[in-house]
């Protein structure tokens, strides 16, 4: 159930129910319901406002799995975990944009083949 994983995500992070749901900018009493299964039907609003701090997606709290990408290139699939999402978001804030980002991804492959060279 959702409010189960926010229940234990809350006290992985270490927060009490009242700094979890300031953190969210969302109602305790309904954070609590949730958590108890009182509510068992959030809101995308409420759920992206307590994904957040929580540093997981959506998709994890609605089915306790992350992401899965393609990777294209050799056509396996890929957990996105709340670390590479994290990543990838500030990059996006910072005005990376894709081409950018498969440059750079470029240049690191070839850094690797470089010293491999060596």
């Amino acid at each position: 159930m959702i409010g189960e994983r926010i229940k234990k995500l809350r006290e992985q992070k270490g927060y009490s129910i009242s700094e979890l749901a300031e953190l969210a900018h969302v109602s305790k009493s309904y954070l609590s319901g949730m958590e108890r299964n009182l509510n068992k039907n959030p809101s995308i609003h409420f759920l992206l406002k307590v994904a957040k701090p929580l540093d997981v997606s959506i998709e994890f709290l609605l089915t306790g799995k992350n992401l899965e990408v393609i990777d294209f290139d050799n056509g396996k699939t890929i957990g996105l975990d709340p670390e590479w999402k994290k990543i990838i978001e500030k990059a996006i804030e910072d005005g990376i944009n894709k081409d950018d980002f498969k440059e750079y991804i470029n240049y690191i492959k070839f850094k690797i083949w470089e010293k491999k060279q060596q």
